[in-house]
């Protein structure tokens, strides 16, 4: 069995804070928020930066001792959590929508 290390656990931490995101209404239309606008921010802030990392250090691995699945699948899902979070980021920043 491979070692999944980081990128595993930073697709288990993003995938929480994505929920928890999610269940606080940032994607509600009329911006009214469970939670203070900068607590959102920063809990995304947070959730991107990393998996950010967890895909960097899945890219590092691939380089490094070649391609396998389970890292590959890691590192993507991954990529796609930080993508998905820069884009809330922006979508929340005042004025950016």
């Amino acid at each position: 069995m491979a070692n999944l290390g980081f990128p595993g656990l930073a697709l288990g931490i993003g995938i929480l804070v994505a929920a928890g995101l999610l269940q606080s209404g940032v994607l509600a239309p009329d911006a009214d928020y469970a939670l203070p606008l900068l607590t959102l921010l920063i809990v995304n802030e947070f959730g991107f930066f990393v998996t950010a990392i967890g895909a960097g250090i899945g890219i590092n691995a691939m380089l490094n001792r070649g391609v396998r699945p389970p890292v590959l699948l890691l590192t993507l899902g991954c990529a796609v959590l930080a993508a998905g979070f820069l884009y809330l980021g922006i979508r929340l920043w005042p004025g950016m929508t």
